[in-house]
């Protein structure tokens, strides 16, 4: 299949001629294809189906139209797409998209029209379209857009959601350098407050940011670094995993990302990350991010700040004994071990406080379980240290 067939979607395509659907009709076996071909297959005497290959009990033929208007949808949004020439009308689309993006005399209503074709387009993930976005520069100018002084976040929320929607889209598709940009003190700014004011969206985006920012180890390391020792933004984050259920998951997965890095550590327990973990571990609704929130707890043992934190938190050291023998979720067991073991080396009130809350026979059952020896050889120390 060649790249211009790959500007088409999958389902807008007749699966004999594998080009754009004219008049979609469905037979009796639920597939559908171009009327036209359908009908020459049927003619030259073919009583089966040409995907499923079931003899047709009826050979009547139905409209598909809801798929019709499926298709003009998709051929309004990009008005410019010719069916004969799937990669220039895209080359053109994009084009004439991003001029309008970057045109000062372009109304609000129009670039916020210009975003919903990119998102619709940045959704059909074959090479050429991933090619086209990537010359044409478009993740610089979005950052630009949003971050920059063109945008008022107080006025056109909406604009800016829908951009960090098409960001979002476009950060797997190539380099992540154009992200460095962040960095700059106005642009840092206006990031914090986004994730200040945002709506939910808006967060989710800056959330997905922030971890790609983390994943590449040589082009945006230094963001990585700004990013988590700016205080402001750091509180917003570790505030969100518990003020915001829909956000919350995203949050954590932003704190694990700023995690990553060593000089972050000392401003995410400043933040409050580990009082706020502990929070989102005990509740009982929000626990499907438990994993990763015990990851990061475990990286922050290495600070001194971290450990007094944990252990002052009043229901610290329970809330870890809690996670030790967990049949569900072998993981959160693994780390939660780990961790107990750091803080009841060093704090004769977090080894009391461990054997009331009855960590013994928990460890006797982990032992018991089918986790990992590296946990086991763990629990053992930990039974040692807990008995003498």
């Amino acid at each position: 299949m060649n790249e211009s067939q790959n500007a088409i979607p999958h389902l807008f395509r007749c699966p004999i001629s594998l080009d754009l659907f004219e008049d979609p009709v469905t037979l009796c076996t639920g597939q559908t294809y171009d009327r036209s071909n359908i009908e020459k297959w049927l003619a030259q005497g073919n009583l089966t189906c040409p995907v499923t290959m079931q003899k047709l009990h009826d050979p009547s033929i139905v409209p598909n139209h809801t798929l019709r208007h499926l298709i003009d949808q998709w051929l309004q949004l990009d008005p410019q797409f010719d069916p004969a020439n799937p990669e220039a009308s895209t080359i053109e689309s994009l084009a004439s998209l991003k001029l309008n993006l970057e045109s000062y005399e372009s109304s609000l209503e129009n670039k916020l029209q210009a975003l919903r074709k990119i998102s619709v387009l940045s959704d059909e993930y074959c090479s050429f379209n991933k090619s086209c976005f990537l010359q044409l520069d478009f993740l610089p100018l979005l950052l630009e857009l949003v971050f920059g002084t063109q945008v008022s976040p107080e006025n056109d929320m909406n604009f800016i959601e829908l951009a960090l929607c098409c960001i979002k889209k476009l950060l797997p598709l190539g380099s992540l350098e154009p992200l460095n940009m962040i960095k700059d003190g106005s642009k840092l700014a206006t990031f914090v407050l986004l994730f200040e004011k945002g709506t939910n969206s808006v967060k989710t985006s800056l959330c997905r940011v922030i971890e790609s920012a983390s994943s590449s180890s040589s082009e945006t390391e230094d963001l990585c670094s700004t990013l988590g020792k700016t205080n402001e933004l750091v509180h917003e984050i570790v505030q969100v995993v518990n003020q915001n259920y829909e956000v919350s998951g995203d949050a954590i997965k932003a704190m694990s990302a700023l995690c990553s890095l060593q000089s972050n550590r000392e401003s995410l327990v400043r933040g409050g990350a580990i009082e706020e973990i502990m929070r989102y571990i005990t509740s009982s609704e929000r626990r499907n991010m438990a994993p990763v929130a015990m990851r990061i707890v475990e990286k922050l043992m290495g600070l001194r700040s971290a450990k007094e934190a944990l252990v002052n938190h009043p229901n610290g050291v329970q809330t870890l004994v809690n996670m030790v023998f967990r049949v569900s979720d072998q993981k959160c067991s693994e780390s939660a071990v780990e961790v107990l073991l750091t803080v009841c080396g060093e704090f004769e009130r977090a080894r009391e406080e461990a054997i009331e809350s009855g960590v013994l026979t928990r460890l006797l059952l982990l032992l018991q379980s089918q986790c990992s020896n590296t946990t086991k050889s763990k629990a053992r120390m930990l039974l040692k240290l807990l008995r003498s």
